[in-house]
């Protein structure tokens, strides 16, 4: 976004984009039938009924009350949808359905949090020295990609739902993809500018973690030009992957076998056939998708094929260097975001098969760098030299600065366009099995 934008022409746009994000997010509720929306879909995390208020008190408690110091109309609830749940103790939250206030009462809160988050958007100042929350609408930005990001955790929770508590959809058919042969291409020495830089932040928002800019120098090694899919990972289990403790390591193995972890979550076994369990429907076990799994299945399948996961720098230098030394604003080049690009900005429920969007590959030939899944890489969220937490938002990413969560880069199906950006970061703990990440391999 230029610095020289007018005011009235961002509000508009602030104002365009918030709305085309309730509306993701407000479909996504209307997925779940009436009597399930106090399920649980993932043990570790909150029934869906906490996220119904929670995008809204979101917006309440950073925007109308700390930015614009409006009085709470409902304390409780500003409180009580406030946070999500990351354990990393094993602990699980015990509240029963009835723990929760009534739909009606929350549906009320909700619209009159939109309302009063609509008024203060129109008459907020997008350049004042004493807020600069409000400089260039950055307060609105988070609100925008928060409600974005939790489009995206709402689909993976719903996928876990089960499909007769759901309202099924139509299903946009999957792209046609030649059949692709497993190879890997080297990638030469080079740099990986990561990050943008804080001057940037007139012109484009970035959540604090993805500053300040700095070049790491990665030397060459060679990348898998797909992501593993579901067929090889089957190949890795049926030798005994899960059970061979040598490909393991300590923490990942007393996870897998304290939870009887013997295939990916989204995989279903009957009789001696596979199944994947998509969004609406469990069919036969796709094996040219990509695999989903946790940080530490994808590890074990990285030892077992004699390889290891990329970092963050290597994934960067695949996905955005070119062999002349200039990198791209995506992997593709500086063109926005479209359907023949990849897989992602919520046009797929599921995964199309790897190499089935050729115009989105790197300047190296490495297919699917962004969407069609997350990419885990082997490094640990942690923040760049230079890193100043957002003074409204403080523990957005030090909290997670915590030596448990890893670095996943590109997006999935059911990423927003705007999160798709060379500099953002995701993170998640490597316990975590419920994800759209995928991941591929590398040989230094």
């Amino acid at each position: 976004m230029e610095a020289t934008i007018p005011h009235d022409q961002l509000r508009h746009s602030l104002q365009t984009r918030l709305g085309e994000a309730r509306a993701h997010t407000d479909a996504l509720f209307r997925l779940v039938r009436p009597e399930a929306l106090h399920d649980r879909p993932i043990l570790e995390r909150h029934r869906v009924v906490f996220y119904l208020g929670h995008l809204e008190a979101f917006d309440w408690n950073l925007v109308c009350r700390e930015a614009f110091k409006r009085d709470s109309f409902h304390e409780e609830f500003d409180r009580l949808f406030a946070f999500g749940i990351d354990p990393v103790d094993a602990s699980l939250p015990a509240d029963q359905p009835s723990d929760w206030p009534p739909l009606p009462d929350i549906a009320t809160y909700n619209q009159r949090i939109r309302a009063s988050v609509d008024t203060c958007l129109e008459q907020a100042p997008f350049a004042h020295p004493k807020q600069p929350a409000l400089e260039n609408g950055t307060i609105f930005h988070v609100a925008i990609e928060h409600r974005l990001t939790h489009a995206e955790t709402l689909a993976y929770m719903l996928h876990h739902l089960p499909v007769e508590r759901k309202i099924p959809q139509p299903i946009v058919p999957e792209p046609p993809a030649p059949p692709v042969t497993p190879r890997m291409v080297e990638i030469p020495a080079g740099r990986a500018t990561l990050g943008q830089a804080r001057s940037d932040r007139s012109r484009s928002f970035g959540w604090d973690n993805e500053f300040e800019v700095h070049t790491v120098e990665v030397p060459s090694f060679s990348i898998d030009v797909y992501n593993v899919t579901n067929g090889q990972f089957l190949e890795f289990l049926r030798v005994g992957g899960y059970d061979d403790r040598s490909l393991w390591t300590e923490s990942d193995w007393e996870w897998k076998s304290k939870h009887g972890l013997t295939h990916p979550s989204f995989w279903r076994r009957r009789g001696q056939h596979w199944y994947l369990q998509n969004m609406f429907a469990e069919i036969p076990l796709p094996l040219t998708w990509p695999v989903y799994t946790s940080h530490a299945e994808a590890t074990a399948y990285a030892r077992w094929a004699g390889k290891s996961l990329p970092t963050e720098a290597q994934l960067h230098r695949a996905a955005f260097g070119t062999p002349e030394g200039e990198e791209r604003t995506y992997a593709w080049g500086d063109d926005p975001p479209d359907t023949s690009r990849g897989n992602f900005n919520f046009h797929r429920w599921d995964p199309a098969s790897v190499g089935a969007y050729p115009a989105g590959r790197s300047a190296f030939g490495v297919a699917d760098l962004i969407g069609n899944g997350w990419e885990w890489t082997s490094t640990l969220f942690e923040p760049f030299q230079g890193f100043q937490p957002f003074p409204f938002y403080p523990g957005y990413s030090a909290n997670f600065f915590d030596g448990q969560h890893y670095v996943i880069k590109g997006g999935s199906a059911r990423t927003a366009a705007c999160l798709l950006r060379r500099s953002f970061r995701n993170w998640f703990q490597p316990h975590y099995p419920y994800l759209y990440a995928a991941f591929r391999c590398v040989e230094n």
